[in-house]
């Protein structure tokens, strides 16, 4: 059986500025009907042990497990040094989330730079995960590396944000501490598509992240892609209510029964507050019931 979880798109800007406690953001949360809390890392005031014992306990107290940390490491720095920064901090974060009772930690591949080439963006991104795989094994945690569109902290977009690219990469790690979470939604901005993708990548996956994103009217999907192929975020493509936009969970859960996906799937939703994310929390509970009750 699949389990859900929830993810404060709607206050992560918020939380991680500290205008919001994320102790608030667990509370609030406590009125979902859900599994567990999935956290990003600058959520997180501190990695002091006390703290990270707080948190834990706070979202134990809401009867909630912490299934999977958030977090951005970003690989493609061209300066090697910097590099090893990064590994190190994707490391520490492995480590937070053991503590926090976490199973996975998210991977990405960091910033498109326009100098950067293909061929150098792969070899470091690849060496870099490659080189917190240990890390992961001694924690007993999973490494799942997302197609992702972009942080809200960067300047330029994923590297690994095309399908072809992000693939290359996935395929030249060979871990069993290392997969893929995948995101329907992140598939879409990229301009691939969805389904194709999951196929792809569908024996690597370890979590999901379920959004949705609709057209407002009069618009449609070719008018919206780039010379490059990609959607980007325009404004006239929205974040919404799951299975209310262009995504067709349907099709996306009919292949993960098939294959026998028995992980987390993650509500990144709720731009418009909780309401939105209880509609969508429900509509995955029926999906779970329809395609994993047996």
């Amino acid at each position: 059986m699949i389990k859900i979880a929830a993810f404060p798109k709607c206050w992560i800007n918020d939380i991680s500025e500290g205008k919001i406690s994320l102790f608030k953001w667990i509370e609030l949360a406590a009125e979902l009907d859900c599994d567990g809390l999935e956290l990003y890392s600058e959520f997180l005031e501190s990695h002091e042990p006390a703290y990270i014992s707080r948190v834990k306990k706070s979202i134990e107290k809401a009867n909630y497990e912490m299934p999977m940390m958030c977090y951005s490491p970003d690989f493609t720095k061209p300066d090697k040094s910097e590099r090893q920064k990064e590994i190190q901090k994707q490391i520490d974060i492995i480590r937070v989330t053991a503590e926090l009772g976490g199973q996975f930690c998210r991977t990405l591949s960091g910033q498109a730079r326009p100098e950067i080439t293909l061929e150098q963006g792969i070899d470091w991104v690849t060496d870099c995960i490659e080189q917190c795989i240990p890390a992961a094994e001694e924690c007993g945690i999973k490494i799942v590396m997302e197609n992702h569109y972009k942080d809200g902290y960067w300047k330029y977009r994923e590297f690994a944000l095309k399908e072809e690219v992000f693939s290359t990469i996935i395929n030249r790690i060979d871990s069993p501490v290392f997969g893929v979470q995948y995101d329907p939604s992140n598939s879409l901005v990229a301009g691939d598509d969805y389904l194709e993708v999951l196929d792809k990548v569908i024996s690597r996956v370890y979590t999901m992240h379920a959004s949705d994103r609709h057209l407002l009217p009069n618009k449609s999907i070719e008018e919206l892609r780039e010379s490059d192929g990609t959607l980007g975020y325009p404004e006239y493509l929205v974040h919404g209510v799951i299975g209310q936009g262009e995504i067709d969970y349907d099709e996306i859960f009919t292949r993960l029964k098939k294959h026998g996906y028995s992980s987390w799937v993650s509500i990144e939703d709720g731009v418009n507050g909780l309401e939105e994310m209880q509609q969508s929390l429900s509509y995955l509970q029926n999906l779970r019931k329809k395609y994993f009750s047996e």
